[in-house]
């Protein structure tokens, strides 16, 4: 958005896995684009999840960089997978600014398996329940909200290309990044007349430590015959995009130039699903 000025002016941005990663970048891009902005994420480690969660202080940073856009930034901590943080979110986003008009939840997480039968229940739990259910229970806590306030707004859920074409070990993940698609779909229909666009983004491998971890290098070496046929994108030398690229997309799609996008998939993968 350099160079077209301040599209998000005297609006308001809800951000959640905004610790770090995609979320932090999203939030911090949206400020510099005039938006005031809620950052969530939940402070704490994930049992199944061999990489570190955000912290209570990195999330404390990322409202740090959003003021010092010049913008306000209201923190909540707190699981999203429960309704009542859910609500919570929603009820301070309110209570601070009196209305939403953009939603990006961004939290997610990653873990692998062997194989589909290899899955625990707790695997399959957290990564339906960070991925799918606390992104519908979000959707489901602010969109009365956008409703409400008449103002139109969009929304713009974080998908995979995992959710188009399955990465090998991760079939829970894959599951949920495919139920991000028909969330986005049913919800751009229900909100059409309401003005509130609705659209998923589709990224390859992020440098974020969920797209690149110590744990999930390891398992990789050690399953050269599953990840070979996902190695790379087609674009040569990019073997990762950086959480700025994702942003600067969602950033595009909460604003006004994409006043008339709403339903649709938009890849950030660096040719990866034309491979």
């Amino acid at each position: 958005m350099a160079g077209n000025g301040n599209r998000m002016d005297g609006r308001v941005a809800v951000v959640t896995g905004a610790a770090r990663g995609q979320g932090r970048a999203h939030a911090v891009r949206l400020a510099e684009a005039g938006a005031d902005v809620v950052v969530a994420d939940v402070p704490g480690d994930i049992a199944t999840v061999d990489y570190p969660m955000g912290t209570h202080d990195e999330l404390a940073e990322t409202a740090r960089l959003v003021e010092k856009q010049g913008r306000r930034a209201v923190a909540v901590e707190g699981d999203l997978r429960d309704t009542d943080t859910a609500t919570r979110l929603a009820d301070t986003a309110r209570r601070e600014f009196g209305r939403i008009d953009a939603l990006v939840p961004s939290a997610g997480v990653l873990s692998v398996a062997d194989s589909t039968w290899d899955l625990t229940d707790d695997q399959w739990d957290d990564m339906l329940g960070t991925n799918i259910t606390s992104v519908w229970k979000t959707c489901r806590a602010v969109v009365p909200l956008m409703i409400e306030a008449g103002n139109g707004g969009a929304i713009v859920l974080t998908g995979s290309v995992g959710g188009l074409r399955s990465v090998a070990g991760c079939t829970h993940y894959n599951v949920a990044k495919f139920g991000v698609i028909a969330l986005m779909r049913t919800l751009a229909w229900e909100l059409a007349p309401h003005h509130i666009r609705v659209n998923v983004v589709h990224p390859t491998g992020v440098n974020t430590m969920m797209g690149d971890n110590p744990a999930f290098r390891q398992w990789a070496e050690e399953h050269p015959d599953l990840l070979e046929p996902m190695r790379g994108n087609l674009l040569p030398g990019v073997d990762l995009v950086e959480p700025d690229d994702v942003a600067a997309l969602v950033a595009f799609l909460v604003s006004d130039d994409a006043r008339y996008i709403t339903g649709v998939e938009h890849r950030v993968d660096a040719g990866f699903m034309l491979k």
